[in-house]
């Protein structure tokens, strides 16, 4: 099983202001997380980036040129209620971009088994004309259309276990009959959708929302009857996760309080759908998780049993 990892320096340079949670010491705690031997062999590679274009697999061009606009020369300028920008935050943006599509690549080509992208800002609450929720770009949904675009894939599952509902992703795919969006969520909580009603055009979006202090058991249960039966019957080419930690018990955020065994168990079911289905292609992309420790441990747990297959 080959795991491979997408970093780079860049994603430090996405500044937000002093104690707002997406923060630049979110992937140093993960990097003193990788120095364990354990990772000794995990593939780590500099994410290349994306040119602009590669937004408009998932963005209308005016969106693109909406966040452009909005990059400061110097300091950091508010986009929205609590969505900021830098002078180096499009090219964090776009590295995180072509990491996602480097990771399908890969997952594709054979160079990888599975790929797990580190980068900030995150992106999954990013509508197709909305930056929104700490997120400019949808990482997540641009890999998915590049999965379509390039190489053919005929049905992409998203699956999204970040507390917060991946709003941005349900937009984008609401009329896509060839893309699976499941997630669970905390409801009620940001952005306040995710409702088990809201199944898009085709049937193809599938809510799982919890509720404050619902913990392990009731997140597999929901994981189990509704995700993975879900993907099962969706049969997919390629599973993307939007791979959010801020379900830990530990994060300041949200109260579903889960543990770093829950994500390990996820993982694992999850690789189990993807051998079956989707020759163990996996991509795995980073979205929220704010308390430093619980990301650490969390995420630690998942890129390892990605390694362990």
């Amino acid at each position: 099983m080959t795991t491979r990892l997408y970093e780079h320096t860049i994603f430090l340079e996405h500044e937000t202001p002093p104690g707002h949670p997406e923060r630049i010491d979110r992937l140093r705690s993960l990097n003193v997380a990788l120095e364990h031997p354990f990772f000794s062999t995990l593939d780590r590679k500099q994410a290349p980036q994306a040119n602009e274009d590669a937004v408009l697999l998932a963005h209308p061009e005016a969106h693109l040129f909406s966040v452009m606009r909005q990059i400061p020369e110097e300091g950091i300028h508010q986009i929205e209620a609590d969505t900021y920008a830098s002078p180096k935050s499009l090219q964090a943006a776009l590295t995180g971009i072509g990491g996602a599509m480097a990771a399908v690549d890969d997952v594709f080509s054979g160079a990888a088994d599975n790929v797990f992208v580190a980068c900030r800002p995150p992106g999954h609450h990013a509508e197709k004309q909305t930056a929104m929720g700490f997120c400019l770009f949808n990482n997540v949904a641009i890999a998915a259309r590049h999965a379509q675009k390039v190489h053919g894939a005929e049905r992409v599952a998203i699956v999204d276990w970040d507390v917060h509902h991946g709003n941005g992703t349900q937009d984008i795919f609401w009329d896509d009959p060839n893309v699976l969006f499941c997630s669970t969520h905390q409801m009620p909580l940001y952005p306040g959708s995710g409702a088990k009603n809201e199944t898009g055009t085709h049937n193809t979006i599938v809510n799982a929302p919890l509720s404050t202090n619902d913990g392990s058991d009731h997140f597999r249960e929901a994981f189990r009857s509704r995700v993975l039966k879900a993907v099962d019957d969706f049969s997919p080419d390629l599973i993307l996760v939007s791979a959010g930690f801020d379900a830990h018990h530990r994060d300041p955020l949200a109260q579903i309080n889960l543990v770093g065994e829950d994500f390990d168990w996820a993982t694992a079911k999850l690789m189990e759908l993807a051998d079956k289905h989707a020759g163990n292609r996996l991509v795995s992309v980073l979205e929220g998780g704010y308390d430093l420790e619980g990301l650490a441990e969390s995420a630690g747990m998942h890129i390892s049993r990605l390694m362990k297959g």
